[in-house]
């Protein structure tokens, strides 16, 4: 079941990219989502459309939510997260940072991802179990020891999150005393830079996505820890997921960075 449900993801990610490829630089549809600053365009729901038709003609019981969708009301204990194009703000700005998320969950623990990103050909397919792995090569988590001062940290925040306090004060925190603080409006590319070490660590701030699932567990195959604030580990889905992805080495490093900052009460001036 598990190898049959890579194949078809692996062959609906790729055929959705290389059509978002094709259509990159091209004259699309960009319609405003919500008041929070999220976009759609038409390349959006093509390649939507793409990975559901390759799903459902092989798995047509299971229950599917879908970036543009949503939910398709069928009741499994396995479920499909689609987000058919992570990073349309990039998309519609000409930006060449955006993916194809595919995760599968079965019982609300993700069992199966893969990752495409079209503009660099680069393929990354997780089983839990069984490692991470970028066409079709296996790659690891590396430990490295470095100062604070040192890291790369990469920030994901949900769209409806915007200017709350909270999140202001601890963002500016990490971008402060770190080395850089790194945000692409594309979680997805995070999750694969961090599964393959390049970078330090991921503060994810109350971020419930589509595309959530399919980095953490590429993370997590690939050697990665993912706790949250309090330091516990996360392995299951969450409402309101607000979590620290890194080395097993820098976890009480990342759990300081942001706890210092969560005790920040006011902008640093």
């Amino acid at each position: 079941m598990i190898n049959q449900a890579k194949s078809v993801a692996i062959a609906a990610a790729l055929e959705a990219g290389n059509y978002m490829k094709r259509q990159f630089l091209q004259p699309s549809f960009v319609h405003e989502k919500g008041n929070d600053g999220d976009l759609v365009t038409n390349v959006d729901f093509e390649c939507e459309r793409i990975i559901l038709q390759q799903i459902t003609g092989t798995f047509p019981t299971h229950q599917i939510q879908s970036e543009e969708i949503g939910d398709n009301g069928h009741e499994s204990e396995w479920l499909w997260l689609i987000d058919p194009l992570d990073g349309t703000n990039n998309f519609a700005l000409d930006l060449p940072l955006f993916s194809v998320s595919i995760s599968l969950m079965h019982k609300k623990k993700a069992v199966l991802s893969v990752i495409y990103e079209p503009m660099v050909d680069q393929l990354y397919c997780a089983i839990e179990g069984e490692g991470s792995y970028v066409n079709k090569e296996r790659f690891t988590i590396s430990r490295t020891e470095k100062e604070l001062r040192q890291l790369s940290v990469a920030w994901i925040q949900g769209h409806h999150v915007q200017r709350t306090k909270e999140a202001v004060v601890l963002r500016q925190h990490i971008d402060t005393y770190c080395k850089r603080m790194i945000r692409t409006w594309a979680p997805t590319l995070v999750w694969n830079m961090l599964a393959k070490g390049k970078l330090d660590g991921i503060v994810l701030y109350d971020s419930e996505g589509y595309d959530l699932y399919s980095g953490m567990l590429m993370v997590k195959e690939a050697g990665g820890e993912i706790i949250d604030f309090d330091g516990r580990d996360v392995s299951q889905m969450l409402s309101r997921p607000t979590l620290i992805a890194c080395h097993t080495n820098k976890k009480s490093q990342m759990l300081q960075l942001v706890n210092e900052g969560l005790r920040s009460k006011e902008p640093i001036r």
